[in-house]
């Protein structure tokens, strides 16, 4: 590869949205400034203003007429995560639009680099040292050109999006990235938060983009599908304990310390003692300062990343799991924790009720399950409360981390760059044996 890739983020799909900007398509001779209402009509995307109507049976191409951004209104954010929110969007290059099913999809056409600044500036706070938003920088790059080689290699994508075993006591389901059939990459955190030019990126963040250009992570000669977590609560998981059963070396447990410290607290035992604790890591800081100046606005609700607690009485947790499940066990006696991964993350979990007893897994599908939007992570120890005729009334869950946990530990290597580590010693610590490249 010689020259940065084009790509196409999709950034909504709904009925109806409006837009706003000045927009052109010179080869339908057509012009917009200003609001208007897209909507999906039959067989075809309408624009309406106040004054007219234009209907495209195959979509349309648009461009600035004067080089401004444009503003998509009613953006959702944070998809089925509890930081769930819609906002107005401002977005430079070309967008797309074209009907699917009884939505129109938006789609923004940009090229790489500009995309990846406002990632950057969008997955963590743009105060954060040069030297992690450069390693953030080439994280992005790589798991992005990880995602679309296979397509654009010519290779078939794999057609099954979402793996499963079942059987009559168990289901084992994990999610990985989708391969999207109409653009590359999503814009929320389903693939990586992108959030166009609503906020504009800073100095900084252009900088750290600009001195990584083309720069990627290699393993064994292929570009590295680095993933990356909010926090990982000390240690990192292995990639096959929360997706496919296949060992990828750089994707191993770390630990999230500067000192040689624990990578596998799976045994139940050292799992209670190292999630019921508060161990030195990267990752553990409780100062507000520091904490606000590293995570972007939208994730200041959130505090206790690194150690969490929560209650559920009896009644909410047995109908919270039914409904999410699908499964009426009925009051529920126990939560066990069948397998765990080095991290402490379960990976098979075991609902025991009154009527039935199944066993659920990846950490993903627990973290569903146990939350009307997503539990912070699946590292978590359960405390039957107030137990009577083997019924618990409140369960209480003690957890650590926000994630899956796997590669990079975001907040963890923020605090490495606040402390003066480079971006290649950051990249190094979670990316075993991976080495720095130029693609272009």
């Amino acid at each position: 590869m010689e020259v940065e890739p084009q790509i196409s983020v999709g950034i909504l799909s709904a009925g109806s949205f409006t837009l706003d900007g000045r927009l052109a398509c010179k080869e339908r001779s057509f012009a917009l400034s200003g609001k208007a209402n897209v909507s999906a009509c039959a067989d075809c995307v309408a624009i309406e203003t106040d004054s007219a109507r234009w209907e495209f049976p195959s979509g349309i191409i648009l461009i600035s007429a004067d080089g401004t951004p444009f503003v998509i209104r009613g953006v959702p954010v944070g998809k089925d995560f509890h930081w769930r929110h819609n906002e107005d969007q401002r977005f430079n290059g070309a967008l797309r639009l074209e009907r699917s099913g009884a939505d129109v999809l938006a789609i923004n056409l940009i090229g790489l680099e500009e995309y990846l600044a406002s990632v950057i500036s969008s997955e963590m706070s743009p105060r954060c040292s040069l030297h992690f938003l450069k390693a953030h920088a080439i994280a992005s790059r790589s798991w992005l050109l990880a995602q679309l080689a296979p397509g654009r290699a010519g290779k078939k994508k794999p057609e099954q999006k979402i793996h499963a075993i079942s059987g009559p006591d168990r289901l084992i389901r994990w999610y990985d990235r989708e391969e999207h059939a109409l653009f590359d990459v999503c814009a929320d955190d389903h693939c990586q938060r992108y959030r166009g030019v609503t906020e504009e990126p800073t100095l900084v963040v252009r900088r750290a983009v600009e001195e990584t250009r083309g720069r990627v992570l290699r393993y064994a000669g292929e570009v590295c599908d680095a993933r990356f977590s909010k926090s990982c609560g000390g240690i990192t998981e292995p990639f096959d304990r929360v997706w496919q059963n296949t060992r990828i070396d750089y994707l191993s447990s770390v630990a999230d310390s500067a000192h040689e410290g624990e990578t596998d607290v799976s045994a139940e035992d050292a799992a209670r003692r190292w999630i019921g604790s508060r161990p030195e890591a990267y990752c553990s800081t409780s100062d507000p300062t520091l904490i606000s100046q590293l995570l972007p606005e939208q994730d200041h609700r959130t505090s206790d990343f690194y150690r969490w607690q929560l209650e559920y009485p009896q009644e909410e947790i047995s109908a919270l799991i039914a409904r999410r499940s699908g499964i009426d066990f009925g009051a529920i006696r126990s939560l066990r924790a069948l397998e765990r991964g080095p991290s402490g993350r379960i990976s098979l979990l075991e609902i025991e009720g009154e009527k039935r007893t199944f066993a659920l897994g990846k950490e993903l599908e627990i973290r569903r399950v146990l939350s009307p939007t997503h539990l912070y992570s699946s590292a978590f120890l359960v405390e039957p409360i107030d137990v009577r005729s083997g019924l618990p009334r409140r369960f209480r869950l003690r957890g650590a981390g926000w994630g899956h946990g796997v590669g990079m530990c975001q907040i963890g290597a923020a605090v490495m760059g606040e402390r003066g580590f480079e971006c290649d010693a950051i990249l190094k610590h979670y990316f075993t044996g991976a080495e720095v490249a130029s693609l272009y």
